[in-house]
């Protein structure tokens, strides 16, 4: 049974929107957010009612704004501006960021500040918790101004025309599953058109998941770095707490702390503990892991505060305040989101970095420490994970690509009436995409680390990393003669992806 969430003034949370977004949570707008809506809407007629323009109420949009427009021709308006701004284009955005974004508008709704009416409110409403997903394209928004083009999606979609994704994941015009689902398409009013599509929900949405799916990763990544140390003899001691205590990174500390619990009770670690291992210190890739990880666990805290910011925020131009004044303003502008978004970008090609080069070590003879060359069966007969590794190394390649700021930039449109944008939008795309492709470049060295611990008997890797190695073995077979690997490496992305390597580690742990 799906969780049901209150919208009202109050800050939602990252772990609300995650639960709308992914887990199909349902909303209802509280008896406070219907008190503010109903309030704020009578300031939006009575300002309608006067003679002088007052902008997003009866004046035309952006450039267009000198223009006053009569009573009469308001509803066309609104309606005009909504089909002109669904102007997007590319491939069709996933449902999970359509329905973060439909919630976070819809809780700037029920701030009491945008002026729209309660029946629309609830119609936004009624469409998410029916499981109807606006079609959104990829390519529309600018990062100003709002994410405008993929909110005037849905709120095209809202009004009857377009196309949307049904409950059962059907592509279908807008009108026939409205109806369907009992939920009649909204006749828009003064202001809501530009109270609908004025907001930075997209590029929220994208952070607030990426967020979710960033803080796995980098726990996974302490897991596979104290894998590819045991399997490479490595050492624990630079892990050490009083070590951390130097130089006093908070993420540092706890990678450090991760990557040492996973590591003992290691009979591996132990069999070269004495005074007799000739090693002084191990490569950077090993030792500096938590450094590395550390930086983008503080990385992502960074981005956190933003984001639980713009949670406490209400994103529309023009504004109405609580007195009743309606206010242009300029909160619509992405650059918060988009540098934290950049930033993630660049965290994540530095983690799957390091990872590559502990991957590479196990599978180089001349590095491994007495490990088979590629970890193959019968090396030269076999080639064991050298292919393996070149997937790794593109994805990596194509991660620091994917680092490049989309932020830096900015092109004027609009007549250069928006002069000045932040490319959040992009960034958020670019974001995802880099969530995936770590998620591979983990799995590889998953694999690659498992493998190399196996090749270790009869030493036996640690309690928590056997338990993630054991694991792997319900679906990936240990050593043997080259297999096809594409799938070894999709059966580790789904552990990663599921949660259950953590859960696996975190068990061996507790033993």
């Amino acid at each position: 049974m799906h969780n049901e969430l209150f919208l009202g003034p109050q800050p939602l949370s990252r772990a609300e929107v995650v639960s709308v977004a992914r887990g199909g949570s349902t909303v209802r707008l509280s008896e406070l957010a219907e008190q503010g809506i109903v309030a704020t809407r009578k300031h939006i007629e009575e300002l309608a009612a006067e003679e002088r323009p007052v902008y997003g109420v009866s004046t035309g949009f952006g450039a267009l704004a000198v223009r006053h427009i009569p009573s009469e021709r308001r509803a066309a308006l609104q309606q005009s501006f909504v089909r002109s701004h669904a102007a997007g284009a590319g491939d069709i955005v996933e449902p999970e960021v359509v329905r973060a974004q439909m919630l976070l508008r819809l809780h700037t709704i029920a701030t009491g500040h945008t002026g729209v009416r309660p029946e629309t409110a609830h119609a936004l409403a009624a469409m998410l918790n029916a499981g109807i997903v606006p079609l959104v394209h990829e390519h529309g928004s600018l990062g100003c101004s709002g994410d405008l083009a993929p909110l005037a999606a849905v709120a095209l979609a809202l009004t009857g025309e377009g196309e949307v994704l049904d409950a059962s994941g059907r592509r279908r015009l807008a009108a026939e599953v409205l109806t369907e689902a009992g939920i009649a398409p909204v006749v828009l009013a003064e202001k809501e058109g530009l109270a609908l599509t004025n907001g930075t929900d997209g590029m929220l949405g994208m952070l607030v998941l990426a967020l979710r799916d960033i803080n796995a990763l980098v726990d996974v990544a302490d897991l596979t770095a104290a894998m590819s140390v045991e399997a490479l003899l490595g050492t624990d001691r630079p892990f050490a707490a009083d070590l951390q205590a130097l130089r006093p990174h908070p993420g540092q500390a706890v990678s450090a702390e991760r990557m040492a619990a996973f590591l003992s009770h290691s009979p591996i670690v132990a069999s070269h503990r004495g005074p007799d291992c000739p090693r002084v210190q191990d490569a950077y890739s090993l030792r500096c892991s938590p450094q590395v990880h550390g930086a983008a666990r503080d990385t992502v805290g960074h981005a956190e505060t933003v984001a639980d910011r713009e949670l406490a925020s209400a994103i529309d131009n023009p504004v109405v305040l609580p007195d009743g004044r309606i206010e242009s303003n300029g909160n619509f502008h992405g650059a918060p989101l988009g540098h934290v978004l950049d930033f993630l970008a660049i965290a994540l090609a530095d983690v799957a970095s390091i990872c590559d080069r502990r991957t590479d070590r196990m599978l180089d003879v001349a590095r491994s420490h007495g490990l088979p060359a590629f970890l193959a069966d019968d090396p030269g007969v076999d080639s064991g994970h050298m292919i393996a590794h070149y997937t790794q190394a593109g994805i990596v390649s194509e991660l620091k690509r994917l680092a490049v700021p989309a932020s830096v930039d900015s092109i004027p449109t609009s007549a250069m009436q928006e002069d000045h944008v932040s490319m959040g939008w992009a960034a958020a795309r670019k974001l995802r995409r880099a969530v995936d492709g770590l998620t591979t470049v983990l799995a590889i060295e998953l694999l690659t680390a498992a493998r190399a611990l196996d090749l270790r008997a009869p030493l036996e890797p640690g309690p928590a990393t056997g338990a993630v190695r054991d694991l792997l073995r319900r679906d990936v077979p240990g050593p043997g003669p080259d297999r096809h690997v594409a799938p070894e490496i999709a059966a580790a992305e789904r552990l990663i992806r599921g949660g259950e390597v953590l859960a696996a580690a975190e068990s061996g742990r507790d033993r």
